[in-house]
């Protein structure tokens, strides 16, 4: 049970990293038009509180705890690289079943090139704060 709450606490701290990091990239005109809490909110018919409630919940339970689950099975060296690992495999589907469910199109192309690519390198520094935070709460994962 350790192990799932580590992960549901590494997978906050790589949500609200991952957040300020997509508030940063709206703030500075850097493709305003994707934004994910919306796009969340939209596909729900919910306000846009929903939005960012359904954001955490997916990246605390759904990712933080996916993570610690399938920790033992993710290739990699150390909980960092897994943790990028797993944050490629999200980002994936969230290329291939969120995008296209909120009209974005298959890996959002509707916005560009720039879409898959920024949404990357996001979901690789969310995985690379998911591991680190889990390997420092679990030092056996740290070991490998």
């Amino acid at each position: 049970m350790t192990n799932l709450k580590n992960g549901f606490l590494a997978g906050f701290i790589a949500t609200a990293v991952l957040s300020v990091m997509m508030v940063a990239k709206t703030v500075m005109g850097v493709m305003p038009g994707l934004d994910v809490v919306a796009m969340l909110a939209m596909i729900m018919g919910a306000p846009i509180i929903i939005g960012w409630i359904a954001h955490f919940m997916i990246g605390t339970l759904a990712w933080g705890g996916g993570f610690a689950v399938l920790y033992g099975v993710i290739p990699g060296g150390n909980a960092i690289v897994k943790g990028m690992v797993f944050g490629i495999a999200a980002w994936l589907g969230m290329m291939i079943l969120v995008m296209p469910m909120a009209g974005a199109g298959i890996f959002g192309m509707n916005f560009g090139i720039m879409a898959p690519m920024m949404t990357l390198v996001l979901h690789i520094v969310f995985g690379a704060v998911l591991g680190g935070v889990y390997g420092a709460r679990e030092p056996a994962a740290m070991a490998h």
